[in-house]
């Protein structure tokens, strides 16, 4: 199966319409231990992404996830908006040249998750959205190189995510705002971890989806 962008819309409206049915539960999270505008910023971003989903669907991988970084860091705020837009630009440079199959995806998205860590000065088990994406960047690059059916590596990526924000409940917080609280940050899921998950499981169900109607 190939996957390509002119998927992009379909994704993005999946993303949309995840975090608006958790909007709640994930402001409610935001409002225990964080700044509690974490869902409103990542909705402004979704809805810029819409906005330019046509055009991304009918760019290469590279220039898609260039065009999708650099909308999200002129359209959303807060922590979460710089280290997304990392994220896609660096999955972008680090695609440059790269065969782009699920072993070139897998090793430019682990390191792409690298320049995330640099850009925010983290890394796994700090309370973050790292701590889903992590295990989920090494997870995909395990099965990638073992050629696993990609069925069944987005189920053990949807499950790798769901088991990284569980984890941030028991963990102490030591960045943004979360880290003023100390020991009190502890007994909380983090939002972004949450948010990360979400999309996460999204775009699992749509490339399964997209997989099986191409079968």
């Amino acid at each position: 199966m190939s996957l390509t962008p002119s998927l992009f819309p379909e994704l993005i409206q999946a993303l949309i319409e995840t975090i608006d049915a958790h909007a709640e539960e994930v402001t409610e999270l935001d409002q225990a231990i964080g700044d509690g505008d974490h869902v409103f910023n990542l909705q402004r971003g979704l809805q810029a992404l819409r906005e330019h989903a046509g055009e991304i669907a009918t760019l290469d991988w590279v220039a898609a996830w260039q065009k999708i970084g650099m909308t999200v860091m002129a359209a959303v705020g807060g922590a979460s908006g710089s280290l997304y837009a990392t994220l896609f630009i660096a999955l972008a440079k680090n695609a440059k040249d790269k065969l782009i199959d699920l072993a070139g995806f897998s090793d430019a998205f682990l390191q792409a998750v690298e320049a995330v860590k640099q850009r925010g000065k983290s890394d796994v088990g700090e309370k973050t959205m790292l701590d889903v994406l992590g295990p989920v960047a090494k997870e995909l690059r395990e099965h990638a190189a073992a050629g696993k059916p990609l069925a069944e590596i987005l189920d053990s990526l949807s499950l790798v995510a769901a088991e990284g924000v569980e984890a941030t409940r028991d963990m102490l917080a030591t960045k943004g705002r979360a880290s003023f609280l100390g020991e009190r940050s502890k007994g909380h899921i983090d939002a972004g971890a949450k948010t990360a998950q979400l999309m996460i499981a999204a775009i699992a169900e749509v490339l399964k989806n997209a997989q099986a109607q191409a079968a």
